[in-house]
């Protein structure tokens, strides 16, 4: 089977990898944005988060339903990372519902999320909700209620313009290789994991991140977000302000609104899943300033979690829980909003040109071009 010795020669998969750290993102680009990001302006940034990619890339040329071409993968993010098996608080919201993101009925009635958040293609949830099952029975005891029950969350997006992604190619060895990788500290991003053959605003897209940390003021709590975004029509696109896509019309790939966006938000405020259900929704406003409208085959979904309050959950006693009030949740909201917004932009800049199954190309959104249009428009940073 040689189809399982690409992972090994081909695939970027630690998120620690030299690419993660020298690849340009959009504020090296002189892209401006507004907030204070944290030290790898990343979801890891928020102690705890580990994320981990397996990226499948092989073949070239005509579709062979099978054998591939495969541009595909797994991405894996644990909120207190992959040796806890403590729940956080969480909640989650669908602006546009053409899409999946199993375990969010018991998020939506516990406000617990119980292990990680897996994102991959469309057609490879299962196998991957699947994995997780078994990857925490290997791993571990029960949860910290003294069950041996798992509703994993794994999220999609389509990746069938440039996948074999009726290959079924995503198999158990290799969400247990994000679930195994995954680290702290820089995250890849672009075409890898499950963002590798995704399509964001007719330029290549896939795995994006961004962080915010507020004023000492304000807390001093961060807030990360890491999206897989595969949505959006060129002439929407929006980066600082300009509508950059039909300054760029070039190479366009669809004539309307297609694709998806799954968007992971994390904090280390202490806040309980009502809260982090706004928090959730506020997802919508960074989309927005990117140029999303959420179109009708959009399948645009967030998940929002704490990691603070260690030991929440349990089957006994009485937890004694901390939590801001309401009135304190306004930065946290902008935060949200503006590591979004980022993180959708850091995608598409780490992102590189693709060339998929029956020859499908979609080009890289172009740095230089970018840069030519925001200085046109008085908007470059540098």
């Amino acid at each position: 089977m040689p189809r399982r010795f690409i992972p090994l020669a081909l695939i970027l998969t630690l998120t620690l990898s030299a690419d993660a750290q020298t690849k340009p993102r959009a504020r090296d680009l002189g892209v401006p944005f507004d907030g204070t990001p944290g030290p790898n302006n990343a979801i890891t940034d928020v102690k705890g988060v580990e994320v981990g990619h397996t990226t499948l890339m092989s073949g070239s040329g005509k579709l062979v339903v099978g054998k591939g071409p495969v541009r595909t993968g797994v991405t894996a993010i644990h909120p207190r990372g992959k040796a806890s098996n403590d729940a956080v608080f969480a909640a989650w919201f669908t602006l546009n519902g053409n899409g999946e993101m199993t375990g969010t009925t018991w998020v939506e009635d516990s406000g617990f999320l119980n292990g990680p958040v897996m994102i991959t293609n469309t057609h490879s949830v299962g196998v991957v909700r699947d994995a997780v099952i078994a990857w925490k029975v290997k791993h571990g005891g029960p949860d910290m209620e003294g069950y041996f029950w798992s509703l994993p969350v794994v999220a999609e997006t389509w990746d069938g313009y440039l996948n074999d992604i009726n290959g079924f190619h995503v198999r158990p060895e290799d969400a247990f290789h994000a679930l195994d990788v995954a680290r702290s500290g820089p995250v890849e991003e672009g075409n890898v994991g499950g963002g590798t053959g995704m399509i964001c605003n007719e330029f290549k897209g896939g795995i994006g991140t961004s962080s915010r940390v507020l004023d000492a003021k304000e807390g001093g709590y961060t807030v990360g977000v890491l999206v897989q975004c595969n949505y959006g029509a060129r002439d929407q696109l929006r980066i600082a302000g300009i509508n950059v896509g039909r300054e760029i019309p070039e190479h366009s790939v669809f004539k309307e609104d297609v694709g998806s966006i799954i968007v992971v938000v994390a904090t280390d405020a202490p806040l309980i899943p009502t809260q982090l259900k706004r928090i959730a929704r506020k997802v919508s406003l960074g989309l927005g300033r990117d140029g999303s409208y959420s179109g009708d085959g959009s399948g645009d979904i967030f998940i929002a979690f704490s990691t603070a309050n260690p030991g929440a959950v349990g089957a006994k006693g009485i937890h004694q829980l901390t939590m801001l009030p309401n009135d304190s949740l306004n930065p946290i909201f902008l935060a949200t909003v503006q590591a979004t917004e980022e993180a959708v932009v850091n995608a598409m800049i780490a992102a590189e040109t693709m060339k998929g199954i029956n020859d499908h190309e979609v080009i890289a959104l172009p740095h230089d071009g970018l840069r030519e249009v925001l200085k046109r428009y008085n908007r470059l940073a540098k």
